[in-house]
This record gives C-alpha cells, structure tokens and sequence, in this order.
C-alpha cells in the first residue's frame, strides 16, 4: 500500500496561457477529493453509472470520474464523441453525468432548435412548463406557493420534459459541471426540465476539486462552498482592486506536490503557508459560496487602463444562436476583436432562404452574414457588459477550435497563444 504522500500520477496542465507543466500529485491529493466528493453527494452508491465524455488524462475526468465511480463500485460507459452523443446516452442510461458547459450549451441549443422547428402545441407545452417552473422558483424564494403554476408545470413534465430526460436514458438524475462558469439561464433550464447540473471549481494542481455545489447546498452562479478539508482565502491586494475580490488561495490535502522539475515555478504558485496561489479572481459570499469573477492570467487591459476577462464574454458570446465559438482579443488596444466561428447548420438555412451561396468560405466572407452576427452579440452583450468589454470588430473563421489543430484542449478550454498563433494577421489588419 503506498504512503498518502508517495506520487500518484504526473498530469500536465492543459496549457491554456503559457505551456504546460508536469503536476505531481499524490495518493492523499486524490483520495482526499473522493472521500469530499462522496460527502456532497451521499445519494450516489454501487448503483452509480456515468457516461465518459472527458479525458481520464485530466485531473477533472480522472478524479471525478475513474477514481470516485471505482470507488462507489459504480460502472462508466465510453461516449463517442460529440456526434454520437444522444445515442450514447440512450445506450448507457447514465444516473450522473461529469461534463463541461460547452456539452450543455450543445444539449440547450438543440433542444431549443427542435422546439422551434416542431412549432405548435408541443413549443407551447414546452415554454409554458418553463414558465411555469421559474415562477415557482420565484414563489418559494419569497416563501410562498404557486399551486397553479405546480399544476401546469406537472402537466409539461409529463407531456414533454419526460420525454425530454427519457433521451438521455431516463435515469439520469444531475450532473456535474467544471472548467468555465455555466451560462445561469441553462442552468436553470436544465433544473427545470429535472436534471439539475452543480457547478464546481477546481484546477489541475487541487487534484482538482476546490469547491463544489450539491443538492443540500447549492447557489446559483456560483461555484459552491470549499469542500470538505478545504479553505479558500481571497488576497485582495491581486486582481483589480475590488474591496471584496481578489486572487483565490487554496490549503488543504488537494494541494500538489509540486511542479515536475520546476522549483521556480512551484515557489512562485505557493505561498509561504502551504497555499496555493490559483490565479482566478473571486469573492466569497457570507453564507461561504464562491464566485468566480475573472481569470487573472487571462486578464488584459486595454488601451483605456480597463480590465477585460476575455474567457466572461466568450462564454456568453457562444450562447448565441449564430455562434458556434469564440476568441476575444484586446491586449493593449483601443477596443477588443472577437473572432467567430459561425454555426454553419443553423447559418446555412438562414443563407438559402436569401438566395444567398451555402459555401462556408463564402458566407465568412459575407458582410451581411457578419453584420446578422455581430448584431446579435451586441444585443446579447449590451445588458451584461460594460461597453468598453464589448467587441467593435468582428472576424469570422471557417475552421472550427479543436484539440487536433492545438486551439483548444483536452477539456474544450482555448488556447489562447495558439489561437492568436494562427489568426494574428488578421487580427492585425483590423487593427491597422
């Protein structure tokens, strides 16, 4: 039997803003996340079974899932990929499911494109079941009943959102969601249709697990609260001067070891108490939840002195319609760019009605297809954003993000070097 603190595994981290380094961690870093995991969400036994869609190669996939679903006893089956995705999930019956938002995202837009496609009763059944449900979540948080809305909402489920949840094998009961902040309206979605997905925070180098929503305590928007073991401190003197955000730390048994052959680094990531400096900008709620608020490595400034997250508005910028990703850009100019990669199954449709070419080189090169798009990300930006943050220039690229191409990795996060590697030029020529 190893000690707790012999090394368990080498995993590198995904690269996102520099390159990728060896973290060591141990039999106690890992088991320490299980047993904390297992606490939040006691309802999960031997009965247990997932559907694999993330790379065991990574901390989340690995700990989350190999490691917490041997340890229950449960059993996983292997998805495809994402094209196979709704059969998989007819096929395997997953009671819990770990993912990523961008898998949710894809799941929300579809269900949402069938509705609107399938028209008639059904699309109305359907919205009045969500109406019905955000009006009882807005009773109960005032601390009173909504039976009529109870009433319309029972009739939905069973005429909709059943059919809904017996796609993804009918026995799937929540989900787990890390590496970017779910989008709060498919969340809500998501529980209201009776599969509610708990957001948590972890990185590669807390084995990865930090803090965890669960069914007995569980905060929209955020992150949840420190699981067991854990503290979570915010330095406020790193950041963006907030009073109350700041640099998330982290102690507890999930800490690394440390960086493989990389003492410099590992003395810059920790403090002097054994924490670990995470370089994620948050704030810690009075009820002890986390929020996250920015990703301080990936945080730039404009020309203007302003603070831009470009990961915030990517996220968003991808719940629209027309787009398929995103990448923004601004470090050190005068307004931000954003790079689009359109979606083509839905732009397509649009481009055929207006006797337009179906070309996907064409319709990049379309000022009418760029001005539809760039029209509906301002809209949907315009409330959420300070004007500065919003993009003023639009791109669109034909080649989609992907692992293959380097652009993103293992858990769909950007590369953001290797993005700006490949379409500096353009970006520049905007800029010029």
């Amino acid at each position: 039997r190893p000690a707790p603190d012999r090394t368990a595994v080498l995993i590198y981290t995904s690269g996102t803003t520099g390159n990728p380094k060896g973290v060591l961690l141990s039999h106690g870093n890992f088991t320490s996340n299980v047993l904390a995991a297992t606490k939040l969400f006691p309802e999960l036994d031997s009965r247990a079974r997932t559907l694999c869609i993330l790379p065991w190669a990574h901390s989340y996939g690995q700990t989350a899932e190999l490691y917490t679903v041997s340890h229950l006893g449960g059993s996983m089956g292997f998805a495809g990929d994402v094209a196979t995705l709704a059969g998989d999930m007819a096929q395997v019956a997953p009671t819990f499911l770990i993912a990523v938002p961008r898998v949710f995202n894809k799941i929300y837009d579809g269900l949402w494109a069938k509705m609107n496609a399938a028209g008639g009763l059904a699309r109305f059944v359907f919205q009045m079941g969500l109406n019905s449900a955000r009006q009882k979540r807005e009773k109960a948080a005032a601390g009173r009943r909504a039976p009529w809305a109870a009433l319309k909402y029972g009739l939905a489920d069973k005429i909709v959102f059943s059919k809904i949840r017996q796609r993804f094998g009918g026995r799937l009961r929540a989900a787990l969601t890390a590496s970017a902040m779910m989008n709060l309206d498919v969340s809500r979605f998501f529980a209201d249709i009776g599969i509610p997905v708990y957001d948590c925070y972890g990185l590669t180098e807390t084995s990865p697990a930090v803090t965890m929503n669960c069914p007995t305590a569980s905060r929209p928007g955020s992150v949840g609260r420190p699981i067991d073991q854990v503290r979570v401190e915010i330095d406020t003197s790193v950041g963006t001067g907030s009073a109350d955000e700041g640099e998330i730390i982290v102690y507890g048994p999930n800490v690394m070891q440390g960086y493989h052959n990389r003492p410099r680094e590992t003395r810059e990531i920790m403090t002097a108490d054994g924490g670990l400096r995470t370089g994620d900008q948050g704030r810690l709620d009075a009820d002890g939840f986390l929020f996250i608020t920015g990703r301080i490595k990936e945080q730039y400034k404009l020309q203007n002195g302003k603070y831009v997250f470009p990961s915030t508005l990517e996220e968003e910028i991808r719940m629209v319609p027309w787009v398929e990703n995103a990448f923004v850009y601004g470090e050190g100019r005068p307004f931000n760019i954003c790079l689009i990669v359109p979606a083509f199954e839905r732009l397509i449709p649009w481009a055929r009605q207006r006797h337009m070419s179906t070309r996907s080189e064409d319709l990049v090169a379309s000022p009418a297809v760029r001005d539809l798009i760039a029209g509906a990300i301002e809209n949907h930006l315009r409330d959420k954003f300070r004007g500065y943050e919003i993009p003023r220039a639009y791109i669109l690229a034909e080649e989609n993000f992907s692992v293959e191409s380097g652009t993103l990795t293992q858990t769909l996060k950007l590369k953001r070097r290797k993005v700006f590697e490949r379409y500096g030029p353009q970006i520049e020529a905007v800029y010029a």
